[in-house]
């Protein structure tokens, strides 16, 4: 059966269920979430900074408390939201390995992996639903979360679900994007905003031999 990861932005978790059930009756699917602008929402209310450098969000202690509280919150609503074939889990808690960049505080870089309660979902018939952190615990980049899932279980799909259509180039939205071109585009700092993390991790995702959509942009070899 095909494996698809699916990567549900903050903005628009609660609207994917409906995709998710769909893709779920062919097709094994795990899900990844954001909880973007939930958590800048949280921090700003407590006062805390809210800064990001590369697409990671610098995270201090303090804001690492608000961070998983906002992941629990934004995961609860996908889980509820799918229904009873949803099974909610915490990377840091199900072995999401993760490499510290200490100088962004409490954030890792994930690794490839596959956890086993992930795989056990999956075996079950059920739809897993992942809370981007990593063991530390750490706080990872949703996007780069996804597709060190993808690439870990091995998965034969990637797709970003967004707010935005896809890769906009020349005032349009691509159809498809070469992984040397986007890796030029990026290391010449031709893009920016949240577009940026989620191509990168479409080019980790497709050079790991997984194919990767966002959008309406598929990213290819």
């Amino acid at each position: 059966m095909t494996r698809i990861v699916l990567k549900v932005g903050g903005a628009v978790a609660g609207e994917a269920a409906t995709l998710t059930l769909a893709l779920a009756q062919q097709h094994e699917v795990c899900v990844v979430h954001g909880a973007g602008p939930q958590i800048s929402a949280e921090l700003e209310r407590a006062g805390l900074e809210v800064r990001f450098v590369d697409g990671r969000r610098v995270t201090s202690a303090a804001a690492l408390t608000v961070v998983r509280d906002s992941f629990a919150a934004v995961n609860a609503e996908v889980c509820a939201a799918i229904g009873p074939r949803a099974v909610p889990l915490f990377g840091d808690e199900i072995g999401l390995a993760a490499v510290r960049i200490p100088e962004l505080g409490h954030v890792g870089s994930p690794l490839p992996s596959s956890p086993a309660p992930i795989e056990d979902a999956l075996a079950a018939g059920f739809i897993p639903v992942v809370a981007p952190l990593g063991v530390g615990p750490l706080n990872v980049n949703a996007d780069e979360a996804a597709a060190a899932l993808a690439v870990g279980l091995g998965a034969d799909k990637l797709l970003f679900v967004t707010d935005v259509p896809g890769l906009l180039l020349g005032g349009a939205v691509a159809s498809t994007i070469r992984v040397s071109e986007a890796e030029r585009l990026l290391s010449a700092g031709l893009l920016g905003g949240g577009i940026v993390p989620k191509l990168q991790a479409a080019v980790v995702a497709t050079r790991g031999g997984v194919a990767a959509t966002i959008g309406a942009t598929a990213v290819v070899a």
